[in-house]
């Protein structure tokens, strides 16, 4: 690493002796915090565990918030109660390339490290008036693609070599037919953040059902002294799951964005109403789907949203594997993922969304509790 370092700075006219710039360095990165705020961010390994140490001497509760920025407030909330039960939260910022597929636009996600750090500042000061919290956000773990993969980024593609996590038959399934290498990529950055990390609470969002499933699957199998928390999806007003790629949407797609919600819904009132057989309730969930695109394509090319539907489930909740009929005494996962098309004919002055409005995969889920 030093070496690596002496290399970058060699023809800096602030060019030091190696062994001064290097502990320049390291009092830089020990010192940098989040403006106006005591949160520390960390940038290495090395940095993180340092850190821990002492929190492991303290009998401190240290939780972790794994993210890939563009804050919202499905992460706010995931924090906030990460802060209600932990003495420290360390909240992770890394667009981990090893979730996207080789088709996927890797380079368009949303990159938003200075308003992340604001949302993260005026967090942390509300937690500290807020005499219900345990604790409050200590660090920020911001690490390098080179930092995460030391042996070097293995690839995005289906057969790429490398260490990796892979979960079967979980991680075959619903996304991961249309995405067969999205868990293998989640699954093993969760394993490498938790040993780096070592938190004895985790938090996740409901609205990744699958990948939640997934992980606690990983840290059950492979016997990780951690607790998973999962958290209920935060959700817009009327029903849309908060995602860091609703940015992509615009006006127009925003709009028909809640097909995907709203057809869950009628799904789970079948439930409600005591309706277990599959066929029945994912029949109430494609009814809204087609009856939407049916109004939409009415409309002419200027005004109309197409979207495409990958799938609708009725899943075991412990294995996402599809059910004919709903165990009462278990329950199940509704869930589904629609594909909203880019804008035909837009409009003089339309908001198209972030990067001009590519297709947006849209996820979604409803938990049916079992029934008392």
């Amino acid at each position: 690493m030093i070496s690596l370092t002496i290399r970058r700075l060699a023809g800096s006219r602030a060019w030091k002796p190696p062994l001064a710039r290097s502990m320049v360095l390291v009092r830089r990165q020990a010192r940098e915090t989040i403006p106006s705020t005591p949160i520390k961010v960390l940038r290495t390994v090395d940095a993180v565990r340092k850190w821990r140490k002492p929190q492991v001497l303290d009998h401190r509760i240290v939780s972790l918030v794994p993210t890939m920025g563009a804050l919202h407030e499905g992460h706010i909330s995931l924090i906030r109660a990460a802060a209600r039960e932990s003495h420290q939260v360390v909240v992770s910022i890394y667009v981990n390339p090893a979730q996207f597929g080789i088709k996927e636009d890797l380079a368009s996600y949303p990159v938003t490290w200075d308003n992340d750090c604001k949302i993260l500042a005026k967090l942390d000061r509300e937690l500290a008036d807020d005499g219900g919290n345990l604790g409050r956000i200590s660090a920020v773990f911001a690490p390098t693609t080179n930092e995460i993969y030391p042996s070097g980024f293995p690839g995005q593609e289906v057969n790429s070599k490398g260490s990796f996590v892979v979960m079967t038959p979980i991680s075959e399934l619903l996304e991961g037919r249309t995405r067969p290498t999205f868990f293998r990529g989640v699954a093993t950055v969760c394993l490498k953040l938790f040993n780096i990390v070592q938190p004895e609470k985790v938090y996740f969002g409901q609205k990744d059902v699958q990948q939640t499933v997934v992980i606690r699957n990983m840290v059950r199998d492979f016997m990780l002294p951690i607790d998973v928390v999962v958290g209920q999806t935060s959700r817009e007003p009327d029903g849309l799951a908060l995602s860091s790629r609703n940015v992509y949407l615009g006006e127009r797609r925003r709009n028909v964005a809640t097909v995907l919600n709203r057809a869950l819904k009628a799904a789970e009132e079948q439930y409600h109403n005591g309706v277990l057989d599959r066929d029945t309730i994912l029949k109430a969930a494609n009814s809204v789907i087609a009856d939407t695109l049916n109004e939409q394509m009415a409309l002419g090319p200027e005004q109309r949203v197409k979207y495409e539907v990958d799938y609708i489930s009725l899943a075991d909740p412990s294995t996402m594997q599809e059910v004919t009929n709903v165990d009462p005494k278990v329950g199940g996962i509704l869930s589904g993922a629609v594909k909203m098309l880019p804008v035909e004919a837009p409009q003089p002055g339309e908001d198209l969304g972030h990067s001009d409005g590519p297709a947006v995969r849209l996820i979604d889920n409803i938990v049916l509790e079992p029934s008392a």
